[in-house]
């Protein structure tokens, strides 16, 4: 999954069914592999996993979705933010 950007992985992470996509150039891409794999859009949060440090950061386009009070790139729930952290984790690494 790093072949792409080298230092970090973008990810999409699909908080529903605990599963993730990584490694495309945008965000994006990782969700579209999600969804033809049968997730919902309104589950898929994007982040990207730093695997130096193994930690996530919650910024990406496809989280701004006014429908679903996400009106920022980042992550503002902290219920999701902890169910994509955990989950990048468990399928990572991480502390």
């Amino acid at each position: 999954m790093l072949q792409t950007l080298g230092v970090f992985i973008k990810l999409a992470v699909d908080i529903r069914r605990g599963i993730l996509a990584g490694g495309g150039a945008l965000h994006a891409d990782c969700e579209s592999v999600l969804l033809e794999d049968g997730s919902q859009q309104e589950g898929i949060w994007g982040a990207d996993w730093n695997p130096l440090t193994q930690e996530v950061t919650y910024e990406a386009l496809i989280n701004i979705r006014p429908r679903q009070n996400n009106r920022s790139m980042e992550i503002l729930d902290p219920t999701i933010r902890e169910r994509v952290r955990d989950i990048a984790q468990q399928l990572l690494g991480g502390l």
